[in-house]
């Protein structure tokens, strides 16, 4: 909320700053205006006066640029596309910056802006030194080179504006538009300013042409550019005010120049000439919108500028028509006019080309459409459609093998660097597939991460290329420097076999590599379905155990260690198999994961301990259990059901939501924003997150930062050996060194720790030493069932109860 309040106040001081500026020239002008009648109409001051208002206007514009690109206000550059980018900055708060090619433009605009201001400035100094010769001393060659050399820096800036354009086609069709809608503009401005300027009875000199000329030549170039901006960094509507800071002074002094002679060089000066600085402050303005708020979208006018130019040339060709007899700047205009026909032509010629090739690109979409079947969009590899169509016909002539790859951990990858990220692995390893494969052999994507090559041939060795394809992924791939591994399983068809045998069998093997510890191949034998086929049946053992009730929950007791007095428990589960007897968790657990029944499972488990846990606040009150907890996978939290299912669960059990501890392994959380939002809405909802087995994962200190948890578990790891006394000072301190750090943390970070794993009273000792106040392990309490639980609750109840008695006797 703060960020947003921030980001609105520097917004509004943006706009109110570039709106004083614009304020500040329009005063300018109105003071020029004022002086400029007190003049003419009662002949006040001398008329050299007039030369100093273009400079003073135009410092005011030249600080209004240089206020929006300074380094102070601007803080990093965004990315045009994406306008919710913002960064903070202390001088300049949360605001956008501007993109770095509308930095570019700007700085060419305030660099064209200050050498015109002091060309001017020259100007008026050499005016009101010479105030007698105002009306027939021209601009000082010095001066004149300098609006110039301004002049053509604005129309530099506005060059380097990038414009939309794709094919060549579409360049060269962009450049005659662009050209014909220039001439068209030009014929116009030459024929209504700069042909009577030559002609006027009082002439102005050569510089003052050649300023009037730049001037509507950065409007006109301006006005065909901002046609085919694409409402990229450079705001459309600030360069059309730019544009108009140089063509509509330039037009308006050159119709005063044929109509009122010299005598127009006072309101130029003090009134026109001045608008140039209103302008390009108004543009300004516009910049700072466009940065601040909401981009605007695209007017997309560039298609009509040929018909525009058309239509301006006929301006004054009918004005050719109706006058006098031709002279020269007639002529000039009709050959405009011509040659805007001929442009126009040649871009119908162009229309009509691409009409053919848009003719031609339809008799070409059966080809496309067929390849589109038959190929991934993303690698371009082929499919599993075209996969399965080449292994049929090759099993009737051809020795065939099929290698089936599949990459290790690309959902952690997808997950945390987002699918583009993704999506360029996958494309790195379609290329590494037609590398290694050459033109001997098909490569295939099959779908997700799973790739496949279909070798043909009695000469082919399906391990060798394999051998060579992990070699290969030991390079990083893409600027994330990241280092896939794959699994790969090899089957070699044999006599009789068919596409699906043959496909069944690569899987098997995959399989079968995956569980050896990935990043390996495997060649599949005979009788190695046997163990994967087990590995399935467990799983449908489990679908079935969920049915039929076979889990119970146990619960291993928290105790506080000062005191060996159970303030929590943590909730573990059991497999009661009717033949097996109990199945150990390492055996299920991970069987549960593979096939997606750990959502089932661990909603089973979430919902007994809370209804459990309850019980026991029920029947022994609600200071009897501080919490009760159990294990989450990153599984479960990927579920989009998950957070729902903690509320039920809650809500029919009436457990209050602080007392149910939530554990998360550190390798868990970091698996995606999902994992993230939801750990986040269990916080909100008060219950209080545990990162299980610290230390062992990934990143265990910013994971304090980063997941709102309230309790450390310190793995056992760190546990084991930490009340060893051999006499060495040195190696104690070492050993103790994990468990000494994770308790300053904590207390630092405000969180709760538990010790995992103690094993003996030595330990218990070392902890307490250390500040650890609660533990769990064997030599505390074992898991047991609730029953057990309860004896101890209601054990300590007595104790309680007995305390009480004897301290309100010794009272009495």
């Amino acid at each position: 909320m703060r960020t947003v309040k921030v980001g609105a106040v520097t917004r509004d001081l943006a706009e109110t700053t570039a709106r004083w500026y614009v304020w500040a020239t329009v005063a300018v002008v109105v003071l020029g205006g004022v002086w400029c009648a007190a003049h003419l109409g009662a002949g006040l001051g001398i008329e050299a006066l007039a030369y100093i208002f273009v400079p003073i206007g135009g410092a005011i514009a030249a600080a209004s640029v240089h206020h929006l690109v300074r380094p102070a206000s601007r803080p990093a550059s965004r990315p045009a596309s994406r306008p919710e980018n913002r960064t903070f900055s202390p001088t300049g708060g949360d605001r956008p910056g501007l993109d770095p090619v509308a930095l570019r433009f700007w700085r060419t605009v305030l660099v064209a802006v200050v050498l015109i201001t002091i060309g001017y400035a020259w100007l008026a100094a050499d005016m009101l030194t010479h105030p007698a010769e105002a009306r027939t001393r021209s601009m000082p060659a010095p001066a004149a080179a300098l609006v110039a050399i301004g002049f053509l820096a604005a129309i530099g800036a506005l060059t380097r504006v990038p414009v939309v354009a794709s094919r060549g086609e579409d360049r060269w069709r962009m450049l005659l538009d662009r050209t014909i809608a220039f001439l068209g503009c030009a014929s116009l401005l030459w024929y209504l300013g700069l042909a009577p300027m030559l002609s006027a009875r009082e002439p102005w000199s050569p510089q003052a042409m050649l300023l009037v000329g730049l001037g509507l030549l950065v409007a006109v170039g301006a006005l065909t550019k901002v046609s085919y901006l694409a409402g990229g960094p450079v705001d459309p509507v600030a360069m059309r005010f730019v544009a108009a800071g140089g063509g509509v002074p330039a037009g308006a002094v050159s119709v005063l120049a044929v109509q009122f002679g010299y005598i127009a060089g006072v309101p130029a000066q003090a009134i026109v000439m001045p608008l140039a600085p209103v302008l390009i402050t108004l543009g300004v303005a516009a910049q700072s919108r466009a940065v601040h708020g909401p981009r605007r979208e695209p007017a997309r006018v560039g298609m009509m500028l040929p018909y525009l130019a058309t239509i301006l040339v006929g301006v004054p060709l009918v004005a050719v028509a109706l006058g006098a007899p031709l002279r020269w700047p007639a002529r000039v205009t009709l050959i405009a006019a011509v040659l805007v026909t001929a442009l126009v032509m040649v871009r119908q010629y162009l229309a009509y080309r691409e009409n053919a090739r848009l003719l031609r690109t339809a008799r070409l979409q059966e080809e496309r459409l067929r390849y589109e079947v038959t190929h991934d969009g993303l690698t371009g590899l082929a499919n599993r459609a075209l996969f399965r169509e080449r292994l049929t016909a090759a099993l009737t002539t051809d020795p065939v093998s099929v290698l089936l790859i599949d990459l290790d951990d690309f959902k952690a990858v997808n997950d945390l660097l987002g699918q583009e990220v993704g999506d360029r692995l996958l494309i790195s390893m379609a290329d590494l597939l037609r590398t290694e494969t050459g033109d001997d052999h098909l490569p295939v994507r099959v779908g997700g991460d799973e790739f496949a090559v279909l070798m043909t041939g009695g000469h082919a060795d399906p391990e060798e290329l394999a051998g060579r394809l992990l070699a290969a992924l030991g390079d990083p791939i893409s600027e994330h420097r990241l280092l896939m591994r794959a699994s790969i399983g090899i089957a070699t068809a044999p006599p009789g076999a068919t596409t699906d045998t043959v496909v069944r069998d690569a899987d098997v093997a995959l399989i079968t590599a995956k569980q050896g510890g990935k990043a390996g191949f495997v060649r599949y034998a005979e009788g190695m379905g046997e163990p994967v086929l087990a590995h399935m049946r467990l799983g449908g053992e489990l679908r079935r155990a969920l049915d039929d009730g076979e889990f119970r929950v146990v619960y291993q007791p928290i105790v506080r260690l000062d005191r060996n007095w159970v303030i929590g428990v943590e909730a573990l589960v059991r497999w009661h198999h009717p033949t097996r007897g109990v199945v150990s968790p390492a055996e299920f657990i991970p069987a549960a994961e593979r096939t997606g029944l750990i959502v089932p499972l661990g909603r089973f488990v979430l919902r007994e301990t809370c209804r459990q846990a309850a019980a026991w606040l029920a029947e022994f009150g609600p200071d009897a259990l501080k919490e009760a907890g159990l294990n989450v996978s990153a599984r479960q939290l990927h579920d989009p059901d998950f957070v729902s299912d903690v509320a039920d669960a809650l809500t029919d059990s009436g457990l209050p939501c602080e007392r149910l501890v939530l554990e998360v392994t550190e390798s868990g959380v970091l698996r995606g924003q999902q994992i993230s939002r939801a750990l986040c809405e269990l916080d909100r909802m008060g219950i209080r997150l545990a990162l299980d087995d610290f230390g062992t994962g990934e990143s265990s200190l910013s994971l304090l930062r980063a997941v709102p948890a309230a309790i450390v578990k310190l793995d056992k790891s760190f546990v084991d050996g930490i009340e060893i006394d051999d006499g060495r000072p040195a190696a104690a301190d070492a050993r103790q060194a994990v468990a000494r750090a994770v308790i300053q943390l904590a207390h630092a970070l405000g969180l709760d720790t538990v010790a995992e794993g103690i094993e003996s009273a030595e330990q218990v000792a070392a902890l307490l030493e250390l500040g650890y106040t609660r533990g769990q392990g064997f030599y505390l309490a074992e898991p047991m069932p609730a029953a057990g639980v309860s004896r101890l609750l209601a054990r300590q109840r007595a104790v309680e109860t007995r305390v009480t008695r004897e301290i309100r006797a010794r009272s009495s």
